[in-house]
């Protein structure tokens, strides 16, 4: 698809519609020439796919992070006309609302270099991870139906956070309109013992310091200073939110061969955004967005007890506040100007982050290489559907990883770097190699260059504990 690629400005490109016959709308990528060559030819037809569907809103745009995924390439955006379109559990994902929590302190490095080993030690040990790993919460049946309904609220009631968190995430840690009846009784088993953990694959909870800072009027308003010691967790919805997405995919089948929908690629099945199968599948996607958000909430809070256990102090003295929580995988109603007409849409983000004029974005980078905050814009509203990227985006597969990659080696070239990790196998930190993504410099500076969401810190890690 390469070939049909056609350059707008430095920082972005098209594949126009008549690049493929079928395609109703363009595709669109925010880029540079360095990473534009770095994303595979096949999540640009994963794109180009996307834009061949049912009421879909011109353009379908990829972001610099953008790499091959199921049915929708993971760091893209689609939008949707509530009428004529289309909802897609594949277009969400299977880690419904993955995304990252980042808590402040007024720690500096200096102040933790003498227990820093420890600190990542006892984090590791207080927080749950891995594959399948269970958590410190055993839910009755009925119980987890409030976490589904109530999300973050569901954490701070009952002893995990505070109000004031709740002001600091998207959607204020809760989706109104989750329905538990939606969601199958294999997703509520898969998902009561795991609230609480981190899980694996790219999922990790980082210590790292504020390295750089851009826009200090902005990072003022965070309480963001120069080295600065911060928290990063990556994570989301775990079984459950994999569950809904799997039970989905089949109705949604289904529902195509009901409402004669003709599919590029059958990893998109849909159903029309009004018809029950769809309102259906997103009453259960906002469910499992509600866990996600409660999962979070609930291993802040046991991060901050492990920092007020490891340094003496209580975690309010340690002013360990949420800067901001943010979602990657989920399907929201939005209002955006489309030719000069505000319209509600329904807009599929997988792998990408809401960019909303100064609210803050949270970019994940690869183990061992610096991560961002940034914050959203104006002109992300009219070129991205309020979107950016959400990390540096895979460069290779975890197969390919494995392979080239040993965990112990892995882990000694962090150490070396002043960096702790840990996690439950070598396989994890191979599998995460940074080598294995982008380069996280070159995928900011697209976003940042194109204006669809700023540079406001830069943040490098000290320790990490992964599955």
């Amino acid at each position: 698809m390469k070939e049909f690629l056609q350059p707008i400005s430095d920082f972005e490109w098209i594949i126009p519609k008549s690049a493929r016959e079928g395609m109703r709308v363009n595709a669109k990528i925010i880029a540079n020439a360095d990473v534009i060559n770095a994303i595979e030819d096949e999540a640009l037809k994963q794109l180009t796919n996307v834009a061949m569907l049912p009421g879909v809103i011109d353009p379908v745009v990829g972001m610099p992070d953008m790499h091959w995924g199921y049915g929708l390439p993971v760091g893209a955006v689609g939008a949707f006309d509530p009428d004529e379109g289309i909802i897609s559990a594949g277009m969400t994902g299977f880690d419904i609302n993955c995304g990252i929590n980042m808590i402040s302190t007024n720690l500096t490095v200096k102040d933790i270099a003498q227990q820093k080993r420890e600190l990542i030690t006892e984090l590791f040990r207080n927080i749950p991870c891995g594959v399948g790993s269970r958590g410190r919460l055993r839910l009755a049946a009925d119980k987890l139906d409030d976490v589904l309904v109530d999300g973050a609220n569901w954490a701070v009631e009952n002893g995990y956070g505070v109000k004031r968190d709740i002001e600091h995430l998207e959607e204020r840690g809760c989706m109104q309109g989750a329905d538990p009846k939606k969601v199958s009784g294999t997703a509520k088993q898969r998902g009561g013992p795991q609230l609480g953990t981190l899980g694996a694959g790219n999922h990790f909870l980082e210590v790292q310091r504020v390295d750089k800072l851009f826009d200090k009027a902005y990072a003022k308003k965070y309480n963001l200073f120069d080295d600065q010691v911060v928290i990063m967790l990556h994570c989301g919805s775990r079984g459950l939110g994999h569950e809904v997405a799997s039970d989905y995919l089949k109705i949604h089948a289904r529902a195509c061969e009901k409402y004669k929908i003709k599919l590029p690629d059958q990893q998109l099945v849909c159903a029309p955004i009004h018809s029950q199968e769809g309102q259906d599948y997103f009453a259960a996607m906002k469910a499992a967005v509600n866990y996600a958000f409660a999962n979070r909430l609930v291993m802040t809070q046991w991060a901050r007890e492990t920092f007020a256990k490891v340094f003496s102090r209580s975690w309010d003295d340690l002013e360990m506040q949420t800067i901001y929580g943010i979602a990657h995988n989920i399907c929201k109603v939005e209002e955006h100007r489309i030719d000069g007409k505000k319209r509600k849409l329904y807009v599929h983000r997988k792998g990408a982050t809401r960019s909303f004029p100064d609210t803050p974005a949270l970019i994940a980078g690869s183990m061992g290489t610096a991560s961002y905050i940034l914050h959203g814009t104006n002109l992300a509203m009219e070129k991205t559907f309020g979107s950016t990227c959400h990390g540096a985006g895979r460069a290779m597969s975890r197969h390919r990883a494995l392979k080239e990659f040993h965990g112990k080696e892995v882990s000694a070239d962090l150490e070396k770097h002043g960096i702790i990790a840990r996690a439950t196998s070598p396989a994890g930190l191979a599998e995460e190699a940074p080598k294995a993504y982008k380069d996280i410099e070159a995928v900011v500076d697209s976003v940042h260059d194109d204006g669809v969401s700023l540079k406001v810190a830069r943040l490098v890690p000290l320790g990490v504990i992964k599955g």
